[in-house]
């Protein structure tokens, strides 16, 4: 029994292990994979998602007004108190007589049913309300499209970016420690001075805080991505990919043509102020006459027997017609809350549309600055190169100091770091105008 026992503790820890170790495999992503995962497990996203079906249900709620009403009641009653006449006698010198009267009915039961007929429009303008508010939420959720693949791209560029760094901080320190390993056996042969020596040593030591700083600076952008993507933060991702130049001429006529066309907060605005006027009709209709029919069923006895023939009935059918006279003004003043409303709305519209064409020019300028600082830093890092190689030859000749070197290796290592910035700020910029155009490259599901 006990090596039954070890044996299955035994099985339970290898299967458990096993399980925890699966949950944690590096999980591999492109651009592509995290833009799906985004749209199908940010929370933010799935939120406005679910906007939509609450609007779909809400017009199905709408349209139940165009439908009869049918309601079934039933009443039991439990006052058995009698009203009791008392009449006098006919007969001189005899007490009155008292007679008992029962008029509560025990079991009652009705079925009763209603019907608009006429409204004046009041029951079409509230369901093209609904159907205005659906289409609203569905441009919402077109627009949290657009926003989280910008915030997918970016933070996945901001991944790649971090790499980078590392990788540039990594080879700053590799270089520092071959110029100390040089230098540390020119020293030894007595061709390198103390201060030489020292210089790089110091100079290795400063360039392993940037290294600390770069990794760290990769865990949080790979944080931040895990975030926007729903994943767990303690999953280990492996980014795949790279930042690539891929020049584009923008026109911004064009640009801001499609912008104004497309934009979904633009859209959302029209739907708005489009529920707005079917208010101010549904208001104006409340205020005019209304018809319609109602019908209603009664039974009733003293005991719940239907095998006795002691129920009784009666139904009823009725047109009714409502017309309303004064309600102190109030259909007037929500009339004007309405016309203030839509008022509102156009001028958020004139402002939104004014944020769409800054937005689209700053995106063309970014692109634009980022491409000019990208190419001039290209070549900047190839005169780097070429300056440190020429300071290291020069170190090994007697013709450049310790202090050229290191100039020369922080001076690459600093071009790099800003060829790669200017790279990120070049593919950042270009997500920043697809944004701004509300522009579908990456179709949001289909094309993925």
């Amino acid at each position: 029994m006990k090596k039954i026992v070890a044996f299955l503790g035994a099985f339970i820890i290898i299967v458990f292990t096993g399980q925890l170790a699966q949950s944690q495999e590096k999980l591999t992503l492109t651009l592509q994979d995290s833009i799906r995962l985004a749209l199908s497990q940010n929370p933010f996203h799935l939120a406005s998602e679910e906007k939509v079906e609450g609007a779909k249900h809400k017009l199905r709620e709408a349209a139940s007004s165009f439908f009869p009403s049918l309601n079934a009641q039933g009443v039991h009653t439990l006052d058995e108190k009698l009203f009791e006449l008392e009449m006098p006698s006919l007969i001189p010198g005899q007490p009155p007589r008292r007679i008992a009267l029962d008029f509560t009915k025990d079991y009652q039961f009705s079925l009763s049913f209603s019907l608009p007929l006429f409204t004046s429009g009041r029951l079409t303008s509230n369901f093209k309300q609904a159907k205005y508010s659906l289409l609203s939420a569905e441009e919402a959720v077109r627009q949290s499209e657009h926003d989280t693949v910008f915030n997918t791209k970016k933070a996945f560029y901001g991944v790649l970016l971090a790499k980078e760094l590392v990788k540039v901080a990594e080879e700053a320190v590799d270089v520092a420690e071959k110029h100390y390993k040089r230098v540390k056996n020119l020293y030894e042969v007595g061709m390198a001075s103390k201060f030489d020596l020292l210089r790089s040593e110091v100079q290795v030591a400063n360039l392993k805080p940037q290294l600390i700083r770069a990794h760290n600076n990769l865990k949080v952008a790979e944080l931040g991505l895990k975030t926007i993507l729903g994943l767990d933060l303690s999953q280990p991702i492996e980014i795949k990919g790279e930042l690539k130049y891929q020049p584009i001429e923008p026109d911004l006529e064009a640009c801001l043509t499609k912008a104004l066309k497309n934009r979904p907060e633009l859209l959302q605005l029209q739907y708005q102020k489009q529920i707005a006027g079917e208010m101010v009709k549904m208001i104006r209709a409340s205020n005019l006459p209304s018809l319609a029919v109602a019908g209603t069923y009664n039974i009733w006895a003293d005991k719940f027997n239907f095998k006795e023939k002691n129920w009784q009935s009666y139904y009823s059918v009725n047109l009714v017609l409502t017309v309303p006279l004064f309600n102190g003004f109030a259909t007037s003043a929500r009339i004007a809350q309405s016309k203030a409303a839509i008022r509102e709305l156009e001028l958020n519209r004139k402002g939104l549309e004014e944020t769409i064409r800054f937005e689209v020019r700053r995106a063309i300028l970014n692109l634009k600055e980022a491409k000019e600082s990208l190419l001039s830093q290209e070549k900047n890092v190839e005169q780097a190169q070429e300056s440190l190689r020429i300071a290291e030859l020069n170190y090994s000749e007697g013709l450049a100091t310790t202090l050229d070197v290191s100039s020369a290796q922080a001076a690459l290592s600093q071009a790099k770091i800003n060829y790669s910035q200017a790279l990120y700020d070049y593919v950042v910029a270009s997500a920043q105008l697809e944004r701004a155009i509300a522009t579908d490259i990456i179709n949001t599901k289909d094309n993925l």
